[in-house]
């Protein structure tokens, strides 16, 4: 059972990429995704579908992967094993609305595999989440994202939501900037086998959570996609994404496991939005919407 599992997710990963890929496909009406398959020469490799200049989207990618070899050094240390081989397969997105009133997105749903000298499974776990970071906070929009995760989560265990909605407002955070990325969702990580939970029942779990991304996220893009915007306001959102690439340079665990493995550095970098400002010491206005923003992203809301 154990030795198939990294097939039958990197099976679930391919068809929730069609589904995904699809489903924006359709709310955007006018940009399809270009699909680039690449190969790992370490071994395995992916397939990346980029999104650009559309009705809704200004950039997005849907990505999965399948990777194996030899762990390199640097990640050997981290884990603290010698001589290890690995295989870790993913599903990666980021979406970048053109309009400001419409949340970016990410998400990632990821399985991992350490293996001995012979070839035997020493270690294996999954991790993933969905978090959204929007630029002008309509609080429906924060309730209807965490009630989304909430009912996945509950199917399977009533404490899963508000442990992983409390790590993902602590992982997605600037620490240099002392706020929050966006809004938060969940995050979860090294989930393994427990005598409550199987490889199986987290398998469960993680694919719940990724079947219910379109569901938390079309909804909102629906509502604000079509709605008027200033030049203000385009700025701000600019500004904003700037504060985006700071985190997923300078913090994310995910970047810097791709970086450090040399993986596919337009796959790594597919995130980063195409227009972006960093303004010096930018405030918002006070009593303002965009004040408004930052003060939540500063102390984290229960939003459910």
């Amino acid at each position: 059972m154990n030795y198939t599992m990294k097939d039958k997710f990197f099976k679930y990963i391919q068809q929730l990429q069609d589904q995904i890929t699809a489903g924006l496909e359709k709310i955007d009406g006018k940009a399809t995704f270009q699909e680039d398959i690449w190969e790992r020469p370490e071994g395995g490799g992916g397939r990346t579908r980029v999104i650009e200049n559309g009705n809704v989207f200004e950039k997005g990618g849907v990505n999965i992967s399948g990777v194996h070899g030899k762990l390199p050094d640097s990640m050997q240390k981290y884990f603290g094993v010698e001589d290890a081989d690995f295989f870790a397969c993913g599903l990666s997105l980021v979406l970048h609305p053109t309009n400001p009133m419409v949340p970016t997105v990410h998400a990632n749903w990821r399985y991992f595999e350490m293996y001995d000298k012979e070839g035997n499974i020493v270690d294996q776990w999954f991790g993933g989440g969905q978090d959204l970071t929007p630029y002008y906070l309509f609080d429906d929009d924060a309730k209807h994202f965490h009630q989304t995760c909430k009912t996945a989560c509950d199917t399977h265990n009533p404490e899963f939501y508000p442990k992983y909605k409390a790590r993902c407002d602590e992982y997605f955070y600037n620490a240099h900037r002392n706020e929050g990325r966006g809004i938060g969702g969940l995050f979860f990580d090294y989930c393994k086998a427990t005598e409550n939970m199987s490889m199986q029942n987290w398998y469960d779990f993680v694919t719940e959570v990724g079947d219910s991304f379109l569901e938390a996220y079309v909804p909102i893009v629906e509502k604000r996609k079509d709605l008027n915007y200033t030049k203000v306001q385009r700025d701000w959102q600019e500004i904003r994404r700037g504060r985006y690439v700071e985190f997923n340079l300078v913090h994310d665990k995910g970047t810097l496991f791709g970086l450090k493995t040399n993986g596919r550095i337009e796959s790594i970098l597919m995130s980063l939005p195409p227009h972006v400002q960093w303004v010096y010491d930018h405030q918002p206005e006070v009593g303002s919407e965009e004040e408004r923003l930052i003060n939540i992203l500063q102390n984290p809301k229960d939003w459910v």
